[in-house]
């Protein structure tokens, strides 16, 4: 279960706000700009881009694994399982951090029959993680 209120936003949830971008870059705007809305409302590529750039993980990853656990190879905007491969290249300390999500990120890997070359390295670097 999330366990923060839904209605705020990320700047709220997770101090200081951000501000405007200094640098024009599509991914740098997209990441304010998702920071100041609130990420029950996050599409799945939303979510993709903010734990690939390791964003406010402690609010975003429980998100993206309840979507993972209905969809195991739910799809952003790059190909079906990007939203997995996202979240398996999360480095280790977060994971130390979140048991809870550790494991259900175990168990709903199970229930996917077939892996890219590229997931199930990042699979066996998971399962490898001590909870």
């Amino acid at each position: 279960m999330i366990r923060f209120d839904p209605n705020k936003t990320l700047d709220q949830l997770d101090p200081s706000a951000w501000g405007k971008p200094e640098y024009d870059s599509h991914l740098v705007t997209t990441c304010h700009r998702l920071r100041q809305q609130p990420p029950r409302e996050f599409s799945v590529e939303d979510l993709r881009i903010m734990i690939g750039q390791g964003i406010s993980l402690p609010w975003l990853m429980p998100l993206a694994v309840e979507a993972l656990e209905a969809d195991p190879l739910a799809e952003g905007d790059f190909y079906p399982g990007d939203l997995l491969a996202a979240v398996l290249r999360v480095p280790p300390d977060y994971w130390s951090s979140a048991p809870e999500w550790l494991y259900r990120t175990k168990a709903l890997l199970d229930r996917i029959p077939e892996l890219s070359k590229d997931l199930a390295e990042a699979v066996a670097a998971v399962r490898e993680v001590a909870a």
